[in-house]
């Protein structure tokens, strides 16, 4: 007899590794395309620093993926999705505001990300 709960498990931490491996690779490759292809343009710009920051949050918060996904007694899918949708606002509002400077726009964005970044934090005190 096949056990479903496992077999749901297998399923979701399958997709859940996929989406951490992405948001990991994605960390690197920005990294190293700032530093390297985008160099000039985030430095006349003067928002090479603020790019910087965002692969640190974007690549630490990567790394905490995997820890919460495959370390913990119980999975806590809060902090998991704050970890997820935090990346991806607070540290891809800081990318497009690195290049584009669209700040009116994507100002509000960043402290949104920022704040599901500490609910992940702040969720894990139930797992």
């Amino acid at each position: 007899m096949v056990n479903r709960e496992n077999d749901l498990l297998t399923v979701a931490s399958g997709w859940r590794k996929k989406i951490i491996v992405v948001i990991g690779a994605l960390g690197v490759v920005l990294g190293a395309f700032g530093a390297h292809v985008l160099n000039g343009t985030l430095e006349a710009n003067g928002t090479l620093d603020v790019w910087k920051t965002a692969v640190f949050y974007h690549l630490i918060h990567a790394v905490v993926l995997l820890v919460i996904t495959f370390s913990l007694k119980e999975f806590n899918k809060y902090s998991w999705f704050c970890f997820v949708f935090g990346i991806i606002l607070f540290s891809g509002s800081l990318y497009l505001l690195a290049l584009y400077q669209f700040s009116h726009l994507l100002g509000p964005v960043t402290p949104f990300g920022g704040a599901l970044l500490i609910g992940g934090w702040i969720s894990l005190l139930r797992s």
